[in-house]
Formats: structure tokens, sequence, C-alpha cells
């Protein structure tokens, strides 16, 4: 027995997946208090789905399969073409061990340092300025830290233009005209950046460190033991550094996070556990990535209702981490509620959910918690500021979001 699910009106909803934002599967799915609506995207019959059993049905690669779901502008500025985002079976788990085998402890906690690190040099530099805008230095300083991380060289001249060539990279998927070529361009230049040292490494002219993410790229054989087409090397590479540059977004919500809660503070420099707490309410409660894509692989039944094979099928995220049959009071702040948290794979799924290592769930979630433990740990304990009067509110429409004045601080000093 089948029943009818809800669907919008008329011929196609490609406009509104830009118009509504973050919102465009939450409105539509929590308004009929279902975990199913049916849509039209680019004229093709699309289901949204959100909550903890949709995310769970998203990740079962049974049913689902990612190649051929991810729209070619989201490859060509955000992802790039052929990387493990659109990989299946034996070659995504494959090429999701190349990653995985970067999220050692030892590797995590050296990424914590070199966080540490940049927070404290570039802290000194603000000292010296009357104002700082903190979504620009915080996009810089990440930039420093992801390159040194994965042992990229990283001239101190070229810091501002590869800062913001990611920085284009990560919003150009929703932008059009103008902005979508400049997230192209960007794309462009930083493959050919990394393709040149790419290429050093496996010639010798640029030596690097055997657990280094540049060497793990540049050397990792395929499953018939070919070494990956220097392009697709160069995607993968980026698909770590360009990660760690989006938490940037992060880092500034949770400034927001401070000014709106300054007890977090206070509860942070005096209990780890709270930063624990923290920094799993800030991916929950603010926007980050706002759905994903699949391809159904056959048909089949879920919730009564008749998925078709070939049909996409999206995921909403952020609806998923707001969804009030998980979450009590989804549209509070409170890091409380992760004190005595459980959880599953499904529930919390800022950056996708399922297994790490066996599924599709972003590989750059533990080095993302490890950056937010040292940034908000430095913010709370060793970051004295002022905050002029400014908008930072954000919006919901805007993917991706951030506050408006992207975090205006002043007489910024280190304690």
């Amino acid at each position: 027995m089948t029943v009818q699910v809800p669907r919008d009106k008329g011929l196609d909803r490609t406009v509104s997946i830009l118009k509504d934002g973050y919102e465009f599967i939450q409105k539509r799915v929590q308004y009929h208090h279902l975990d199913i609506y049916e849509t039209k995207v680019l004229c093709e019959k699309v289901a949204l789905i959100s909550g903890e059993s949709a995310a769970e049905l998203f990740y079962d690669s049974e049913l689902m399969k990612r190649n051929g779901a991810m729209p070619s502008r989201v490859l060509k500025t955000l992802f790039g073409e052929g990387g493990v985002q659109t990989l299946d079976g034996q070659a995504h788990a494959h090429r999701k061990q190349l990653f995985m085998s970067l999220m050692t402890p030892e590797g995590l906690e050296r990424l914590y340092g070199i966080t540490r690190k940049q927070w404290s040099e570039a802290a000194t530099k603000w000292e010296k300025k009357g104002k700082i805008t903190l979504f620009d230095e915080v996009l810089e300083l990440l930039t420093r830290v992801a390159c040194e991380w994965a042992d990229v060289p990283l001239p101190e001249k070229e810091v501002s233009k590869r800062a913001d060539d990611f920085n284009k990279m990560i919003e150009g998927a929703t932008k059009l005209g103008p902005e979508y070529l400049a997230s192209r361009r960007a794309r462009s230049r930083t493959e050919k950046w990394i393709v040149k040292l790419i290429q050093d490494v496996r010639n010798g002219k640029r030596e690097a460190t055997p657990d280094s993410a540049i060497y793990r790229m540049a050397f990792h054989e395929d499953l018939e033991g070919n070494k990956l087409d220097e392009q697709i090397a160069a995607v993968e590479l980026i698909n770590i550094l360009r990660p760690i540059v989006a938490i940037s977004r992060y880092i500034v919500f949770g400034a927001h996070a401070f000014e709106e809660h300054p007890e977090s503070r206070t509860l942070i420099k005096a209990n780890e556990d709270h930063l624990r707490c923290f920094i799993q309410e800030v991916r929950r409660y603010y926007p980050f990535f706002p759905y994903l894509a699949a391809i159904a692989k056959k048909d089949f039944t879920w919730q009564q209702y008749d998925v078709k094979e070939g049909q996409l099928v999206m995921l909403d995220l952020y609806g998923t981490n707001h969804d009030p049959k998980v979450w009590s009071d989804p549209d509070e702040f409170r890091p409380s509620r992760f004190k005595d948290y459980q959880g599953s794979m499904y529930d919390l799924v800022p950056q996708g959910g399922g297994d790490h290592y066996s599924g599709h769930r972003c590989p750059g979630e533990w080095p993302t918690i490890e950056v937010l433990k040292a940034s908000f740990s430095f913010m709370a304990a060793h970051l004295d500021y002022k905050v002029p009067r400014q908008d930072y509110s954000y919006s919901l429409k805007k993917i991706p979001s951030i506050p408006k004045s992207g975090f205006v601080m002043k007489k910024v000093r280190q304690v």
C-alpha cells in the first residue's frame, strides 16, 4: 500500500533551492510532519527526505549510490571532478581509506598543535590593529593550518590569494553569473597549483614526509595498482585543504555563540567537557552544508512511498539537525544537550552520517573537531576583545551562511 506523499505544484522547483536556502527541504517536510516530500528539480522527480531514519536510508549502500548524483556545478566548484564523493562500492572504500589513513591520533594531535600555534601568531598580529573582521582573518589562519598540516608549501605572499580562492570555491556552487564564474576560475587556479606540487613530489623535486597528505595523494595506488591521475590526486589533496578552510564559518558562528551566550566562555575555561558540548552544539545549531544528493540503485518502498530506480534523493542535513522528533527545542542553542549524549550515526549529521570508514560520511569531521577544539579553547581562555555595534545576524536563505558583518572585533589582546 502506498500513500499520497505531499508534493510541490508546478513543473519545477530548481529556483526554490536558491530562494529557500537551508530551509528548502525542512519547510516542506516538517510542515507536513512527514519524513519525505516530492518535488521536481531540473524537471526530474526528486524525493526530499529528512530526519534520523532518512539519514539511515540515505547511507544504505544497497539502495543508494553517489555516482551521477552531484550536480556538475558543484563538482566544478566545490568538490572537484573525479573525487571520492563521486565513487561507490570498492572504488569508494579504497579511496576513502586514503583519507582515513591521515586521521590517526598522532596526525590529529599534530593538527591541534598547528592550529593553536597559528592562533597565537595571528593574535599577536591582531593586537597591532585597531579592529579586525574575524571571518577574513580566520580564512587566512586556516589556510596556513591546512597547508602546514598537509605539508603543502605556502609562501607568505600567497596566503591571501590562496585563502580567497578556497573561499570562492566554497561559495561558488550556489552562486549565479559572475560569482559562479569566479568560483570556477578559483578552482582552476587551485588545481593547477596543486597539480604542479604533486608532480614535484613524484619526480623528487620536492621532499615530503611519507605520512603527509601531499605524499599520500601523490603516491596512492588504485585497485589496479596504478597511481592516481595527477589531476585526480590534486582534487583529493584539495579535498583535504578546502574543508579545513571551510571551518572558518564554524569559528565565526562560535564567536557569535560566545556573544549570545557569554557563559559558554566561562564554562569552557573551567570545564573541558563543556568545550566538547559547545563544539557539537555549534555544529548542530548553525547552518553549514544544507543537503546531499544520491541516486536510487533500484526500486524500493520507504515509509509507504515508492522510490524508483534512478530517482534523485536529497537528504536534509540542516533539517535533520533541527528535527523536533530527535532534538528537544531544536531552535535553541543549548550545549548541555550533549552532556550525556549517546546519539547514533544518523541524528547529528552536519557533515553527513553513517560510518566514517565504510560509508560516505565526511572524513573531515574529525579534523573539524580538532580545529574547533584548538580554536574555541584559545578564544575562551587566551583572547580578549571588544565587539563593536554591528549586524552579526545571518540568513538561512544564503548558502553558505555567515554573520553579515563577518564578526568585527576591536582591541584584540592575547592573554
